[in-house]
């Protein structure tokens, strides 16, 4: 994402509009130039990129477009790292020591440096030259890390990801975000409520999967004290919110004016079918955990006319949504949700258990394992739903067969 200095956005009464580029002729140059110079610098320090890419800008009026597209390509598809014999700290103290007893650098230097390869060539089973002891000196400042590994990307990915960081930054200082899913593919809602709940998001979840949801989100400047670590967050959910097929989303925001230091309300709003703005994250894993694998794994090796979906319903709570890891289903209509149990802190299970019992279900089957601490997350027995399979290293297809075809 991009810091606040190098956003863009107009106002157009109360609604913000970020800076977006068109993928064209000039903007496809300006990335690949810059992609290019990456490329070049590989195995450089991070000062002399810095260096090279100042030049390129020059007195450019559009220089926070190259700064911003050069700071994605630093921190998106760039690594940088500390190239030093030893850890650059220690092999200061030691330096440092050395010139104390042998005599001031300036005077001195060649001798201390000299010590100090003979040193570590023993120290460190290898030969230490003069040369690497200087450079690795000060390697932990930020302009003399080295580039190490670059992963260009092409040029119109680029420019989607500046784009898309553009959006992204309009919610550093979002008060309220009203998301509305429409009806969609369960599995993309269950991926944009784990990001949710990965970016630990403070939301107010209402609907259902037949009607779609709506999802309010407390925004970074609505908490008692704005969090920049917040507003980074909520950023970050918005390439997940790209994976949805179908959803609008409105954000109230809480801007200072610039002449007069006043805080104004601005207002921003998007649609999917009108955003044209590409998502960087994959999607979701084809399962949560080995367990969940393994189970559907041997499901599938099974003679039984019982159909086993993923992921595929939704159960609406007060304020949360529960999608429960499987479904079965068979021709003869009838069909349980099975929600497997197997993760052990107790802050997860008194949620998961909480859920169960406010679900307004009754084909719900619970699979728990044997090994979770159900007293120490506060759980009894006598309040787990009627429909539960024990199970205690793996979860095998016959326990629950037996269940539901008896």
């Amino acid at each position: 994402m991009l810091p606040s200095d190098l956003l863009i956005y107009r106002q157009n009464g109360e609604t913000v509009v970020p800076k977006k580029l068109s993928i064209d002729r000039r903007n496809l140059s300006l990335a690949s130039d810059r992609i290019d110079c990456f490329q070049e610098y590989v195995g450089k320090t991070q000062g002399e990129l810095d260096a090279k890419l100042a030049q390129m800008e020059g007195d450019s009026p559009d220089y926070r477009v190259r700064r911003g597209l050069a700071h994605i390509l630093k921190n998106s598809f760039s690594t940088f790292e500390i190239i030093s014999p030893l850890e650059p700290q220690t092999l200061r103290q030691k330096v440092f020591a050395e010139a104390a007893a042998t005599g001031s650098l300036p005077r001195h230097r060649s001798v201390t440096l000299d010590a100090i390869s003979d040193n570590l060539t023993t120290e460190l089973n290898r030969k230490v030259s003069r040369t690497e002891i200087e450079k690795g000196l000060y390697a932990d400042l930020q302009e003399n890390r080295i580039l190490t590994e670059f992963d260009p990307p092409i040029a119109d990915a680029l420019i989607h990801r500046y784009n898309l960081s553009q959006v992204q930054g309009i919610f550093y200082r979002a008060s309220n975000i009203v998301i509305n899913a429409h009806r969609n593919d369960p599995g993309e809602y269950k991926l944009l409520f784990r990001y949710l709940k990965l970016f630990q998001l403070m939301a107010y979840i209402e609907g259902d999967s037949d009607t779609g949801f709506t999802i309010t989100i407390d925004g970074p400047v609505s908490l008692f004290k704005a969090s920049t670590r917040y507003g980074l967050a909520l950023a970050k959910m918005i390439p997940a919110l790209l994976h949805v097929s179908k959803w609008s989303l409105q954000a109230t925001l809480q801007q200072k004016d610039p002449y007069s230091g006043n805080i104004k309300t601005g207002r921003f709003a998007l649609e999917s079918d009108r955003c044209n703005l590409v998502t960087h994250y994959p999607p979701g894993k084809p399962y949560d955990s080995m367990l969940e694998a393994s189970f559907a794994k041997s499901w599938a090796k099974k003679k039984t006319e019982w159909r086993l979906e993923r992921e595929v319903d939704l159960v609406p709570l007060p304020g949360s949504v529960m999608i429960p890891d499987f479904r079965l289903v068979h021709p003869d209509g009838r069909d349980f949700l099975l929600e497997i149990v197997g993760y052990w802190r107790p802050e997860y299970l008194k949620k998961k258990f909480y859920q169960v019992r406010n679900s307004d279900v009754n084909n719900l089957i619970l699979a728990v394992s044997e090994r979770l601490n159900l007293e120490k997350a506060g759980v009894k027995f006598t309040d787990l739903p009627n429909r539960v399979v024990w199970f205690k290293n793996k979860l095998q297809p016959k326990a629950i067969l037996e269940l539901i075809e008896t």
